[in-house]
Parts: C-alpha cells; structure tokens; sequence
C-alpha cells in the first residue's frame, strides 16, 4: 500500500519520477470472383497480429527522473535497462547513455545533478526495505553515502537557488518522525535546521532556505498546512477552515515571497492558490473541475507548470507565470506529456510521453528556439507492434446504492460476441490510489492474451472528489467490495466478455479486496490473484513502519483501531474468515515489504489450503512493496497468466517459460 492515503493524487510534475508465439493471423482470404481476372486480393490482419511472450514485454525499457547537469549538456534519469534501476546520463541532443550506476541487486534512482558541477546525488534502499539512503557520486565516479546508519530513512528536498547547499530529511534522530538538514555542497558539512518533535510532515523548502512548510494529516480526508521561519522557528498555519479539506504545499517562489498550494476546502476538488509570506493573504491561481494534483515554478519563477487530474487522465499545462499565458506544448497523437522539468537557465525543458501503448519517453525542448523536441529513448521493446496494443476508454456503471463508479477498461483485440473473452475485475491500491490511463505491461500482456480487465475507481478512489474520496471511511469489506460485485456485473453486460469467467486481482490495499472478495463474497469471482494485500488488519495496522507515525491516528480511523475496534478489524480481515475461500487463489509477495509484512501472505495462504482448493504462492527474497526488478517481473507476470489459463480460462498455459 502507498502511505494508504495521499492528499489528492501523486503525479509528479518536477522543476528542480514466455508466451508461446501464436502464429499471425489472418483473416480468410475472399474467394474469387469467378468472372474476374484480378490475381489476388489482399489479406486484412486481424489483431493482436500475435500474442507476445512476458520477456518481450519486460524487454522495454523503464525510464524516469530528468536533471539537467550543470552546462545543460547532458540528462539525468533512472532507467532499469540492466534489469535493476539504475542513475544514467546523456546527451540533450540524443545519444549514447552513460551509465553513472552500475548496481546489479539493489534499485538506484537518480536524484540531482549538482547546480555547479558535474557530481550526481542518487538514493537507494537494501532489497526494497525502503530505508532509502542518499548517496553522492563524485567527478571520479567513487560514491559515498551522505546518510550513513542503520534503520533510517533519508531524501532529497532539493538544492538552495544558489546551488552551494541542499537540502535532506532523515528519521535518524526520532524513527517516527522527519528532521530537516541543510548540507553544504562543497564539503558536505551539514546542521539541523528543523527538529521535528510534533510529528509534522515535511514538504516544501523555500529556494533561500528560510521557510519550510509543514503538513499535518488529521485525517485521510482533511488535513492542515503550517510554514515555519525556519530563524526563529515561528510557526503560521495557512489552513484555517470548517469541515474536512485536504490542503497540500506545492512550491515557494524563488524570491520567497509565496508559497503555492492546492487545496479543496471551497468545493469537491482542489484548487491551486498562493499565499503572500508577509501578509499571509490568499488569493487564487488556478481552479478547474478536477483535481489539481501537482504543482511547480522554474528556477527563477518564469515558468508555472500545473498537473490536473482529469478523469483518470493527466493534464499538464505549462504557464508564463507573469502574464498567465500559457504556453504551448508539444501535441502528439498518442500519449499524454508528463513530469515536467525546466532547466534553472529556463531555456530548456525535459519531459515524458506516456500512454497506453506508449511506455514513458523522454524528450527534450529548447523553449527559446522553439521547433520539435528530441526524443531520447525509445522504450517500446521493437519486437512489438504497437498496434497489437489496446487503448484504454473510461466507462462508468451505477452500483448497488446508485452512485457511479468510473474505470478504465482494457478490451483485447481478439474479443467479440461470437468469441466472449475471460475477464478481470483490476483494484488498485491505497485504499485511496486510482487506476489511471497509463501504459502497463501487465495489463497489456493480459490483453494481448485475450483478458478484459476493469480497473475499477471504486467509491474512496482519488480523482472524483472529496465526497466520493470519503465514502468508503470506516467501511472496507463492506461498500468499496460491493462495488467489485456490480462491476462483475457490468462486464456480464458485456457481449465480448464470457460471464462465467471473471476473476478479481490488487496488489496491495487491492490485493486485500480480493482476499475479501473472496471470503465475504463467495461465489461471486472464479478466482483471485493478490499481489502483496493485507489479510489481517490487526496485525498490519501494530507493524507499519515507525516513519508513518505523523498518520497514524488517521489510518485508525480510515481503517480502525487496533486497541479499541479488535471486533470490528476481525470482522473485515479476510484471514479470519479464510475458510470461506472455496475458488484457487495465487498470492504473490516481497519478502522485505515494509507495509504489508510477509506473514500476511504466509498465514492467508496456509489458511487457504486447508479448504483443498489450489494455492499458488510466489516470493521474492529481493522485492519490498512491489516487484522492481526485471527477472522478477518475468517470473512473477507470467506465472500470473499461467495461474489465470489454467484455473479461469480453463486451458493449459500458454507461455511454456512460465510453468517451468
């Protein structure tokens, strides 16, 4: 599970994230007219042209992260080209990569060039534990770890306007809570600038570092924004309001004078705002009917990107900050742009495509020059055609109580009326995550093999509204899974979708409504496949790591309270009403998750097998929250479609590499 709950939707805008090979197919070619002379004619492809096996589909490449060095010669990203994540760098105008990592086993992501000089920051944790350490490579290429200890977490919050100091959270000093520490970037000497005895939660820091704001979580729907002068350590808080708002920090102005952040107390979706730091007056910036999720200014303020949440869709603008013009960007026929970053000379700016047979692509602009922008990588493996690949489309269906539920369908290319195809009802994490338009090798495998998949937004999803984002509070197992039921049945009403073969698979907050699925609705799925979800959540709730402390009480009262609701948790954990499971079951689980620990895994599937239905389970000694790695998502996807042919489609798998 992501931190169970985010304010609004984390979509990263920063300035500063084998099958067998079917033979191709044709359709039949049309017979002859026996009065005609013509020779032949063509043949129509039907698609997918063929099915693709797991490794192809892991053999594209993932990329994230962009960081301008000092000259703007050249790019800093994340890719897992290697098989792992690992920092890479390359030229502006496109070229060979540079690999400034070299790990085989643990995951290094890209944080920051230096400002002045060529040296790199990078982070990583020790087999998905998610203890992240930052680490400096220097101009020789030696590394060296700037938050060295044991059981701490650390992160980068960015650089200072000058360049010469940077700024890091870390847990060392109290586990539960982030300190802020400022480092000088010559010689890494570094003071504690904020102690963090209340449990608030670090965010923005401003360019000259003397502000830094402040959240404080009250509950998963509501929340307060504080700034402190970091001088004096006065704190102000800028949040004053009546009833549950949520209320995020979104970036300083370079000269310090404002903070910018969203916010959703005057109506059902977040606005972006600013507040003045002498007069603490408000006024607004940008509104829109969805979600304002993400928000940032170039190194200098000349430019404003705003990230908007459009019905699981993401809409990047980019503004001239002093006019309010918007600028025009790069418009392209598929995919959307993505995580915007502007170089500090604000001449530059990098950015993503993504979509749905589009994995991330990096790109460059001069927004002096104008023209085309570069692309940089190419991320599709080239043994795939795009076109075997499905767009997704949003549909929605009223549930049992009448509220509309939205999700993104994937339908394979291969189903029709006269050839129903086996179905997936897909829940995503949080319990307050979304499914999105967005390119995923899995689903697109499953697609490519002949599955619909549904991602349901169900009620407590992000993205629609904080009324809708709320009402699922105090009732997991109970109304957000009755949603599951209802979209089973609306993909029933499908004519492409075989009725009696619809499974349910999550991983994470997900994987726990599958478990509920089915236990607390038996018969309902055919089978269930749960990806690292929490089958008992007494136990989940008394083990989350000690750095969730600042929303605890909010997990409490999202979830229940371990110490006083023991009932109620026991009711709504699936573990303890496992012998309800009757329909086969795959589990799959990172030995070093951090969030839902490995026993909740062991103990539902020990449960399970007890009732003589068949148990799949899959572990991974070098995987935390998630499976990052290459090999593992090979082992791990392919065994998912061999589980799903064998026990919901009903045939033998069809990628021979994935029953071995």
């Amino acid at each position: 599970m992501p931190a169970f709950r985010r304010t609004g939707l984390t979509l990263a805008i920063v300035f500063s994230l084998s099958l067998g090979l079917a033979a191709c197919q044709r359709s039949p070619e049309p017979a002859a007219d026996a009065g005609s002379d013509a020779a032949s004619q063509a043949q129509v492809e039907v698609r997918p042209s063929r099915q693709y096996a797991i490794e192809e589909f892991i053999e594209s490449t993932g990329v994230g992260g962009a960081s301008f060095s000092a000259d703007e010669s050249r790019i800093l990203f994340s890719s897992n080209k290697s098989g792992v994540w690992n920092a890479y760098s390359m030229p502006v105008g496109g070229g060979e990569w540079t690999a400034v990592t070299s790990s085989d086993t643990d995951n290094v992501y890209a944080e920051a060039f230096f400002p002045n000089d060529d040296r790199v920051l990078v982070s990583r944790d020790q087999g998905g534990n998610e203890l992240d350490h930052l680490y400096v490579i220097e101009a020789d290429g030696s590394e060296r770890d700037l938050t060295p200890g044991d059981n701490l977490k650390a992160g980068l919050m960015g650089f200072s306007h000058d360049g010469e100091s940077f700024f890091v959270i870390s847990n060392e000093r109290d586990p539960r809570f982030f300190d802020v520490y400022r480092y000088d970037a010559g010689d890494y000497a570094r003071e504690l600038i904020y102690q963090n005895d209340l449990g608030y939660e670090p965010g923005e820091i401003s360019p000259d570092g003397r502000w830094l704001a402040l959240g404080q979580t009250n509950t998963t729907n509501d929340s307060d924004l504080h700034v402190v002068e970091l001088a004096t350590g006065k704190v102000t808080k800028v949040s004053e309001h009546e009833g549950q708002a949520q209320f995020a920090a979104e970036a300083f102005s370079p000269d310090g004078q404002w903070l910018y952040y969203t916010a959703n107390d005057q109506g059902e979706f977040a606005g972006l705002r600013r507040v003045n730091l002498q007069t603490w007056e408000h006024e607004p910036v940008r509104s829109a009917d969805w979600d304002i999720v993400d928000a940032a200014l170039s190194h200098d303020g000349t430019y404003l990107a705003v990230a908007t949440n459009i019905d699981g869709s993401t809409g990047v603008q980019l503004f001239n900050t002093a006019s309010g013009e918007e600028v025009a960007l790069p418009d392209f026929p598929a995919g959307e742009v993505r995580n915007l970053r502007v170089s500090r000379s604000e001449g530059k700016l990098a950015f993503y495509l993504n979509g749905d047979r589009q994995p991330n692509d990096l790109y460059v602009l001069d927004l002096a020059a104008g023209g085309e922008p570069t692309q940089l990588t190419t991320s599709l493996n080239p043994a795939i055609d795009p076109a075997d690949l499905v767009d997704s489309t949003v549909v929605r269906f009223d549930s049992f109580d009448g509220m509309a539920i939205p999700n993104i369908l994937w339908k394979p290319h291969q189903a029709t009326a006269d050839a129903p195809a086996p179905a997936l009802v897909w829940v995503h994490g949080g319990p307050g995550g979304q499914t999105t338009r967005a390119h995923s090798a899995l689903i697109q495998y499953l697609a490519n093999h002949g599955y619909v998949v549904l991602g349901i937004n169900n009620r407590g999803s992000s993205g629609y509204g904080k009324t809708f984002f709320a009402a699922d509070d105090g009732k997991h197992g109970r109304e957000p899974l009755w949603d599951t039921v209802e979209a089973k049945k609306y993909l029933q009403t499908l004519d492409y979708v075989d009725d009696d073969k619809i499974g349910i698979i999550g991983g994470s907050y997900g994987g726990y409504m599958v478990l509920s699925a089915l236990a607390f609705q038996p018969g309902e799925f055919k089978v269930g496949v749960n990806i690292f979800g929490v089958s008992n959540w007494l136990r989940t709730l008394e083990s989350i790591p000690p750095y969730w402390e600042s929303f605890r009480e909010a997990l409490y009262q999202e979830i229940g309270n371990p110490e006083t609701q023991r009932d109620f948790l026991i009711e709504t954990s699936p573990l303890f009403h496992a012998d309800k499971i009757n329909v086969p079951l795959m589990v799959l689980q990172g030995a070093n998750d951090p969030r839902v620990i490995k026993p909740e895994s062991d103990d539902i599937v020990a449960a399970v097998e007890k009732n003589g239905v068949p148990v799949e389970y899959v572990v991974f000694d070098d995987e935390g929250h998630g499976f990052s790695k290459k090999k593992n998502q090979i082992e791990g996807y392919g065994r998912i479609l061999a589980f799903l042919d064998t026990h919901l489609r009903g045939s033998a798998p069809a990628d021979p590499a994935a029953s071995e």
